[in-house]
């Protein structure tokens, strides 16, 4: 089973930028957490803070499928940060998506700043979890591995 996690703009700063919203755990402990509580995945992450980035990764991910190299391929774990609520593109890629794709916030968007309120993601994603924290990576992760199972 494959998993990619693809992180955008300013999540490279996850344990230093804002803790009072973002937590104080990085990405790396993120990722160390959740390879151990699921040793026989495979996770492919990548994190930019360029658009076009993303929206390669996911056509890549579906590429991959679509060719069969990577049949196993069980979804992708997006946190889109600001491009969530400005990116019609990254959008058309998601709902273009045969891969599933579940959308991860760490904070509680809908109680942000109006300008944060409005996901253009989240109807074409499989799945949302917003304002878990950081836990929010593992919850999408067990949601797909669930889902994959049934």
């Amino acid at each position: 089973m494959i998993i990619a996690i693809f992180n955008g703009p300013n999540l490279n700063r996850l344990g230093k930028r804002n803790p009072a919203i973002y937590g104080n755990v990085s990405m790396a402990q993120i990722l160390l957490c959740i390879q151990q509580r699921w040793p026989d995945v495979h996770f492919i992450y990548r994190q930019s803070n360029h658009e076009g980035d993303l929206i390669d990764w996911i056509q890549e991910m579906n590429e991959e499928r679509a060719n069969g190299r990577m049949e196993e391929c069980s979804g992708i774990v997006l946190n889109a940060g600001g491009y969530t609520h400005t990116s019609v593109a990254l959008r058309d890629a998601v709902e273009d998506s045969e891969v599933p794709v579940v959308e991860v916030h760490i904070s509680d968007i809908s109680q942000r700043e109006p300008f944060r309120r409005q996901s253009l993601l989240t109807s074409v994603c499989a799945h949302t979890i917003i304002g878990r924290g950081t836990n929010g990576y593992a919850d999408a992760v067990a949601w797909l591995v669930e889902d994959k199972q049934k």
